[in-house]
């Protein structure tokens, strides 16, 4: 389950007659709460179709807590229950959408977004609904019209302010990024625990709050990672394994494990790490026709790891076949770029960066690509930016920089 916009609570009192009790069975998460209320609504009245959309929600919740795609099923289960009682009920409709974002359907989600705005344009929601699958389709422009309705209809609402300090980071501004995300973080409820630390999670790589995020949700996933990052840029390596090893125990998908094997390999545990990498192969090779898939990860191990670039371009081709935003970009620059197209890897690159997004691996790899087709220039202040950076990236930037530039001064005025 990889990091989208979309995986942020709806907002209180989004499924009319269903409301959180605070304080009510502390040892259960949100989530867990929010389950044990709707089933009871529906043992009270097994015709409720609100009930069950709520069981749904909450369902879908828990998939993000756990990092679990199979409540993403119990959720579409109880939906059809709704269904059954209140055909096409909207409420029912509307978290459909979620459902569908949180399983990676992201043109299909898109499609039932539109439909829902048309039927009801002043619904905030749904323009969050409609930024999320516009974010991970790569289509930018509309995905910030639809996060500025949402804050132009509900000034400072949360899910709103959220999608725009992703936005705001993904154009490269990072201090209006934090600031957003930090406004959301202090309208968020205290006992709304996992929104909270979803927050801190996604601000962790900007601002070191990945502590933070697990002392208020203890083995939360996202900030696991996130953590493990920090840890590997201070080439802590051994506590980034152990960080690892945590959150894929709590959350054995096929990504997870490739950052593990990474992990690994920095470490010095070359035999381990190797074992880790095949695993990560067999199962990213059963998804990677799915819609939530680990492709990106896939196309990074057979360039920088197996040594197998044809591969990594048919699964960057495939990918690339269905979304455009700037992270399948840079994947597939980069498997062009190990199999010699380097022209066409370079316009790739390019448009990626144009987005305006500041990532050390998206300059180290716009540098390597530059000077593949003969542009030095261009290579030292793509490399030079990455190792400014100082995050994942930037130390193979720093080497590559040092390459380039010796190879200059061979070659002298």
């Amino acid at each position: 389950m990889k990091r989208i916009a979309a995986l942020l609570l709806l907002a209180a009192g989004t499924v009319a007659g269903f409301a959180q009790t605070p304080g009510i069975s502390t040892g259960r998460s949100p989530a867990e709460r929010s389950m044990a209320q709707a089933k009871k609504l529906i043992e009270n009245n097994p015709n409720d179709f609100e009930a069950y959309n709520a069981l749904a929600l909450a369902l879908s919740r828990r998939a993000r807590e756990v990092s679990d795609v199979n409540f993403y099923t119990l959720g579409e289960e109880a939906l059809q229950k709704s269904f059954v009682i209140s055909p096409d009920n909207f409420d029912g409709q509307r978290i459909r959408v979620w459902l569908l974002l949180g399983k990676h359907e992201f043109a299909a989600a898109l499609e039932a977004a539109r439909k829902l705005n048309q039927k009801m344009p002043d619904d905030v929601m749904l323009y969050g609904f409609l930024t999320d699958a516009n974010v991970e389709l790569g289509n930018y422009q509309d995905a910030e019209k639809a996060t500025q309705w949402m804050l132009d209809l509900r000034a400072g609402n949360m899910p709103g302010l959220t999608r725009a300090a992703y936005l705001r980071e993904l154009f490269g501004d990072i201090d209006g990024s934090l600031e957003l995300m930090h406004m959301a973080y202090q309208s968020t409820p205290p006992s709304e625990v996992e929104d909270g630390a979803w927050i801190l999670s996604q601000m962790a790589h900007l601002k070191g709050v990945a502590e933070q995020a697990l002392a208020g949700f203890p083995g939360y996933h996202y900030a696991l990672g996130n953590l493990a990052k920090v840890r590997i840029q201070q080439k802590r390596y051994d506590e980034a394994v152990q960080l690892l090893r945590q959150r894929y125990q709590a959350a054995p998908h096929a990504e997870n494990l490739f950052d593990l094997a990474q992990a690994l390999q920095w470490a010095g545990h070359k035999e381990e790490a190797k074992k880790a990498f095949a695993e990560f192969e067999q199962k990213s090779l059963l998804e990677t026709n799915r819609a939530d898939n680990s492709n990106h990860e896939l196309i990074f191990y057979y360039t920088d790891y197996a040594n197998q670039p044809a591969k990594a371009l048919e699964v960057a081709r495939r990918e690339y076949g269905r979304r455009h935003d700037v992270f399948t970009l840079d994947c597939y620059a980069w498997a062009l770029y190990v199999n010699g197209e380097s022209e066409e890897a370079l316009q790739q690159i390019h448009l990626a960066l144009a987005v305006g997004i500041r990532d050390a691996r998206f300059f180290r790899h716009a540098g390597e690509i530059a000077l593949a087709t003969g542009d030095h220039s261009g290579a030292e202040r793509y490399l030079r930016q990455s190792a400014q950076l100082n995050a994942l990236g930037s130390e193979e930037a720093r080497v590559a920089l040092a390459r380039v530039r010796q190879s200059a001064d061979k070659v002298g005025p």
